[in-house]
């Protein structure tokens, strides 16, 4: 990406290019261990259309260099490799498959005058492995979400079939890697979870307990209110998987409008939805509801429609599972439902569902929601903070984010300046080198106070807007912000 930045002294303007993806591809060096096969080791390359030499020689290139980081550490290869331009990364996520990721540092081209070049300066330290290196075991993850492993393929068709998945992936995966967004959510690729008080918590698991008692082919279910995870029936990674493809993919391709929300009477609320509602609620039985399907079919009156699902793979005693997944939204909230992949999903069964789950779905959204209006208007009108702040808790993966307004695959709208994000991740970068609880405090050279606390497996980062605050201040101000945020979690004093 291009950022124009006007020099107003001298009336001239260098450009600015943020990271960028160069190459990408996936290869086993058992494939093609004889001279003249070197062509069959790769299993994926972007571009495709890289000249078949030059994608040999990178391939090689990345192999010797794994190799030979094997004589110091046999355990431990090369995770990276850095030059003046560019940045390697390197992923083994099942033996002998190698994906790498080629990213072209960021850089500034400064104008010269007299007509000479521009000068190129490659800004080499502002990529941190830590944050790309987790972009590219996502992209596996993602993979492996749709396909499941790679040896999965090979038993299934050889190395043609999965040399045909990892092209149909990764051709669409890799569209939507905007490099630019990464940061430190992406080394967590933690879950949001939604704040509920316990009525609201229970009815949502009665409800949940009721649909999978009466569907009893469902055997997982996740449900989501604003795009933050409240239940989930699916093992953490699995979910964590899951939850990033809703997100930042099927939820944003199918924003639109939602239903009014929060009124006292819900019923009532939709007998008087008509014309100028912005959705059309559906009618099940004598019950009018929102929900609909945001995967298989767009409309069940349709005697045309598919009743086709994505298939996804999810950890199991014996491996992996394969499951249909299902996923129903009515107004802010939705159900994914998983179904194994070996019953096929009918026109009937998705009637049963959308009649059972709709109405319900739309009071549980609307109940929520009420829940929601009435504890911020108890909490009074939000005032701006002197403090923003990323907490992560590694043991249930829960994250939570002041810093940034908005996050989806395409776009990461932060409400700092990109060097301090830059502080944080190098601060993250610290507390993984070591096991034990510290903290770090940072004074930016905007003035701006970054602190960084770990502790039992939590991480907090807050950046403090306070110019003329000294190290005692700060350390108090932040001990205020656990105890008003966090007042029931532990950290190190």
């Amino acid at each position: 990406m291009l950022m124009i930045s006007p020099k107003m002294a001298s009336g001239m303007q260098e450009k600015q290019y943020t990271p960028c993806l160069l190459n990408f591809f996936i290869y086993n060096p058992t494939f093609g261990p004889r001279e003249g096969e070197e062509e069959k080791k790769i299993l994926f390359y972007h571009p495709s259309e890289v000249e078949k030499n030059e994608k040999i020689r990178n391939v090689g290139l990345c192999e010797a260099i794994v190799q030979f980081t094997r004589t110091f550490c046999p355990t431990k290869p090369a995770k990276s490799l850095h030059t003046q331009k560019n940045r390697q990364f390197f992923f083994e996520p099942e033996e002998n498959f190698w994906i790498v990721m080629v990213v072209r540092n960021p850089m500034i081209e400064k104008p010269n005058k007299d007509g000479k070049p521009p000068t190129i300066e490659y800004q080499e330290e502002e990529i941190l492995d830590t944050v790309y290196g987790a972009v590219v075991r996502q992209c596996y993850s993602m993979y492996k979400l749709f396909n499941g492993p790679f040896g999965r393929a090979m038993e299934t068709g050889g190395v043609e079939l999965l040399m045909q998945k990892l092209e149909k992936f990764f051709y669409r995966y890799l569209q939507t890697l905007h490099l630019q967004s990464c940061d430190l959510l992406d080394v967590f690729g933690g879950i949001s979870f939604f704040p509920l008080d316990k009525m609201t918590y229970l009815k949502i698991q009665s409800f949940v307990n009721r649909v999978e008692e009466s569907l009893s082919l469902i055997k997982y279910t996740a449900f989501l209110y604003n795009d933050q995870l409240i239940w989930s029936g699916l093992e953490q990674d699995d979910m964590r998987t899951l939850y990033k493809y809703l997100t930042t993919s099927l939820f944003p391709r199918h924003s639109e409008p939602e239903a009014p929300c929060g009124t006292p009477k819900t019923v009532k609320l939709f007998r008087l939805a008509g014309r100028d509602s912005p959705l059309r609620p559906e009618v099940a039985g004598n019950l009018l509801h929102y929900g609909r399907f945001l995967t298989g079919p767009a409309n069940l009156k349709d005697p045309e429609a598919k009743f086709r699902f994505p298939k996804i793979f999810v950890a199991s005693e014996d491996g992996y599972e394969e499951l249909h997944l299902i996923v129903y939204k009515a107004m802010s909230a939705a159900a994914c439902f998983m179904i194994n992949a070996s019953v096929e999903v009918t026109r009937e069964f998705c009637e049963q569902l959308d009649g059972l789950v709709g109405p319900q779905l739309t009071l549980l959204a609307s109940d929520i929601c009420e829940q929601f209006t009435i504890n911020r208007r108890t909490s009074g009108p939000e005032k701006e903070p002197q403090f923003k702040f990323i907490y992560f808790n590694h043991m249930n993966l829960a994250e939570k984010s002041t810093i940034h307004m908005r996050k989806t695959a395409s776009v990461c709208l932060t409400s700092v300046h990109p060097d301090l994000m830059k502080i944080l991740g190098d601060i993250n970068c610290d507390f993984a080198r070591v096991d034990e609880d510290e903290e770090i405090i940072v004074k930016a050279m905007t003035d701006y106070w970054v602190v960084g606390k770990k502790s039992d497996q939590r991480e907090l980062y807050v950046i403090l807007n306070q110019k003329n605050a000294n190290l005692i201040e700060v350390n108090e101000e932040v001990k205020r912000l656990c105890a008003t945020q966090f007042n029931n979690i532990f950290f190190l004093d």
